[in-house]
């Protein structure tokens, strides 16, 4: 069973049809490795493996019956604690939030549907607003690659359990770079799907019926070990749900090799007025140059955009998540309507840019933050989200995925980031990379 651990979803859910293995077994394995390794990990809590081990046991009379089975069917996963998931904890990192969900919220129930067993939740920060995974319900999260240095956040307890071999497959969120931190951190992919792509319903759930405030600048998306996954699970996830009404009927594209040859890249070693660790730089800058000689144009370039206009990112996440908190240090030109609606006036400016930017570029390669994970005891790292939040206040997606180690031997992402509803055209883009030995894949962590 032990290399089920690190065997992508897909091809779990290929064996389980062909009747090789049944979810119970592969269940039972999955219950050990997570008893063995999460004691000095932290990365997965309010585990339920009553109710999974009868899913699994459903799953299997299914396949024995002949039954239609999901692309995930009988495949054991946890999920990010801030999705709503019938009869299980979900505390979002706080007391505030801390309840037993009534029901599955819009991506549970797809992927339940898809025929996934959830197990459990994934470790977040309070609120999932910090770039480190530590919470006063459940305790901080250790990166596997090292135990002593934060796994990021707010995925983090997500990026730590797929890099341990605790789950194959995840279902992050992005506000300021909670998809794509983590992964870096944790030599891991995590994909920030555009904005509204995904469904948000059954998310972050508003206590005492309180209005859904957090309606532009987040985003989910899938985190897996390999980029067959990544789309697997995002096609899962994707698309309306009726609930979710700002979520338009835009289909994914049909995955199609891609060729480096003709690709038209750009990339940055660093945005204006960060300052990003050498050996980050050097990644992207290796990889801007194997593409380059793989016949790839490749040219140094950032679009025409006032950088200082990124304050307006702060501005709008400050107001949206505080606006109906009576506590919430907000002005009260930042609660009028008027200030909201100039707000979105000038991000539509700033996403015009980045439109008429990628007109002549397939994609923007550059780092996903300004160092490796960092100790949990580090302060003052809030300069991480510089790198990050740009594609949040434009909507766009963008995928984080393994490029390499640091002289400490920790992971080092890069970031690719595309146009609005490009997802498909950054997995074939990253796929060209790893098939022409440009970018390395996934890599365990050292005893897991």
């Amino acid at each position: 069973m032990e290399a089920l651990w690190y065997e992508p979803a897909r091809v779990l859910a290929d064996r389980l049809r062909r009747r090789e293995l049944t979810a119970t077994e592969v269940l039972n394995a999955w219950i050990e490795r997570i008893e063995e390794h999460n004691p000095s990990l932290n990365a997965v809590v309010s585990v339920d493996f009553d109710r999974a081990c009868d899913a699994a046991a459903a799953a299997d009379r299914a396949l024995a019956l002949g039954d239609a089975t999901g692309p995930l069917h009988g495949v054991p996963m946890v999920l990010k604690d801030g999705h709503d998931v019938a009869g299980l904890r979900t505390t979002v990192g706080s007391e505030l939030f801390d309840r037993i969900a009534e029901g599955d919220g819009t991506v549970a129930a797809r992927l339940r549907a898809a025929g996934a067993i959830i197990v459990g939740h994934s470790n977040v920060p309070p609120f999932l607003a910090d770039y480190r995974t530590d919470n006063p319900i459940f305790g901080r999260t250790n990166n596997p690659w090292d135990r002593g240095r934060t796994p990021g956040g707010s995925s983090g307890g997500a990026a730590a359990a797929l890099a341990a071999g605790l789950t194959p497959i995840e279902v992050g969120s992005d506000l300021a770079g909670s998809l794509r931190l983590p992964p870096h951190f944790c030599g891991v992919y995590g994909l920030k799907a555009t904005e509204h792509r995904v469904p948000t319903t059954g998310f972050f759930s508003p206590p005492h019926g309180t209005p859904r405030s957090v309606r532009v600048l987040g985003s989910l998306g899938p985190m897996a070990r390999d980029l067959g996954d990544l789309e697997l699970v995002l096609r899962v996830i994707a698309g309306p749900d009726g609930q979710d009404t700002d979520v338009p009927p835009v289909p994914l594209a049909t995955l199609t090799r891609c060729r480096l040859a003709g690709l038209r890249l750009a990339m940055a070693s660093a945005l204006p007025g960060t300052t990003v660790a050498a050996s980050l730089r050097a990644e992207v800058e290796r990889v801007a140059a194997q593409a380059s000689d793989a016949g790839a144009r490749v040219v140094r370039e950032l679009p025409s955009v006032d950088w200082a206009e990124l304050q307006l990112f702060g501005e709008l996440m400050t107001a949206v998540t505080g606006v109906f908190d009576p506590g919430a240090q907000l002005s009260a030109e930042h609660r009028s309507l008027a200030w909201y609606l100039a707000a979105l006036d000038r991000r539509d400016r700033f996403i015009s840019a980045w439109e008429t930017f990628f007109e002549g570029h397939d994609a923007l390669i550059l780092p996903p933050a300004t160092t490796t994970a960092f100790h949990h005891d580090t302060t003052g790292y809030a300069e991480q989200g510089r790198l990050m939040v740009f594609a949040n206040l434009a909507g766009l997606p963008a995928l984080t995925m393994p490029a390499g180690l640091d002289e400490d031997g920790l992971p080092i992402g890069v970031q690719i980031v595309g146009p609005r509803w490009s997802e498909t055209r950054l997995l074939e883009i990253a796929a060209a990379l790893e098939e022409a030995g440009i970018l390395p894949g996934f890599v365990k962590p050292p005893g897991y």
